[in-house]
């Protein structure tokens, strides 16, 4: 097949090669398990049916279809067929979302993501980085960070910062023990952390931006590549300096459950405005037209689109679905469905 095959014809759902790359921490080797990637030692995120490029990079990042094709050259020539034209109408040619895996062996530096407002002002981009991670698999009691316990000046934070106080950062956030099923919906702005062995897929706005608050053990040097380019002065203002309060934890925290045996929502409405996910247990109910992107979790079994077939699915394939197929059944198999918000 030409590497132009997917651009000249009507795309339909397809599973998507691997698309591991280096990264400062640990990890990655059950990324490599689940989706038949090179694993670790330093490739602890792949990013799935991404047309995202890593922070000031022109490439690393983008996922290919299987021929070779960009999936952002894809839906560039064609995109009222990959995403709708309702879709189109409101956001172009960006799918609104980044899918990852996440597989850290080792814990995550304290950091945070600005919001939209403060990406428009200060960085000039269109998206902010408020993501969700949902819990595939963590080890008895492991926990992530969210948000600090206290109200905090940015005067203390920049101290923290500027003394490599990793301790002082860590004792300052809220921790919640969590486990497989768990979701957790990060707003942009609050810090947080993962702890090591926490597999997670996240979804986030369409950006690679992340400012460190603490980085000494990772292979990274955040006093030059922690803070945007912005300088952490500037940085420290996209920081949320209070605690999320309990109606707001309330609402952040959710929970699914392979169980259920009909489609449900992973997140509260919190999410709506930046990202959907639905857990599909494979019964063959019909799911609506709309851009996609699937990871199947369990089984084997089929996808099988109105407009374009059915395609054999099994445990650890990801599948971008264009919103030209139609509706579609799964079946004999189960995972989780990843969309951009509602038009």
């Amino acid at each position: 097949m030409e590497k132009t095959g997917s651009i000249s014809t009507a795309p339909a759902p397809t599973k998507l090669p691997s698309n591991q790359f280096d990264h400062f921490y640990k990890g990655g080797y059950r990324i490599g398990k689940l989706r038949n990637g090179p694993g670790g030692p330093m490739r602890p995120e792949e990013w799935i049916a991404s047309t995202t490029t890593r922070f000031g990079e022109s490439t690393t990042g983008l996922s290919s279809l299987a021929d070779g094709t960009l999936l952002r050259d894809a839906i560039e020539a064609n995109p009222t067929a990959w995403l709708g034209q309702l879709h189109y109408d409101a956001f172009g040619t960006s799918i609104e979302i980044l899918v990852k895996l996440l597989d850290p062996d080792q814990r995550l530096p304290v950091h945070y993501h600005p919001d939209q407002k403060f990406a428009a002002e200060k960085l000039h981009i269109n998206h902010g980085k408020t993501e969700a991670w949902i819990v595939l698999d963590a080890p008895e009691h492991a926990r992530v960070g969210l948000g600090f316990n206290k109200d905090m000046s940015k005067s203390q934070v920049a101290d923290l910062v500027a003394a490599h106080d990793s301790a002082g950062l860590l004792e300052s956030l809220i921790f919640l023990e969590v486990k497989a099923g768990d979701a957790i919906f990060v707003p942009a702005g609050v810090p947080h952390a993962i702890e090591s062995g926490i597999f997670v897929l996240e979804l986030q706005e369409p950006t690679d931006l992340s400012i460190l608050l603490e980085w000494d053990g990772f292979a990274v040097d955040g006093d030059i590549d922690g803070h945007l380019n912005l300088g952490f002065d500037s940085a420290l203002d996209a920081l949320r300096l209070s605690p999320l309060d309990d109606s707001e934890m309330s609402a952040v925290v959710s929970r699914f459950e392979t169980s259920n045996k009909s489609r449900h929502s992973i997140f509260h409405d919190i999410a709506n405005p930046f990202f959907r996910a639905d857990f599909l247990p494979g019964n063959g109910e019909t799911v609506e037209a709309g851009f996609g992107i699937f990871l199947c979790l369990s089984g084997e079994g089929t996808l099988e689109s109105e407009n374009s077939g059915p395609l054999s699915v099994a445990i650890g394939d990801a599948v971008v679905i264009p919103h030209c197929a139609g509706n579609f059944q799964l079946s004999a198999c189960s995972g989780i469905l990843c969309r951009p918000p509602a038009v």
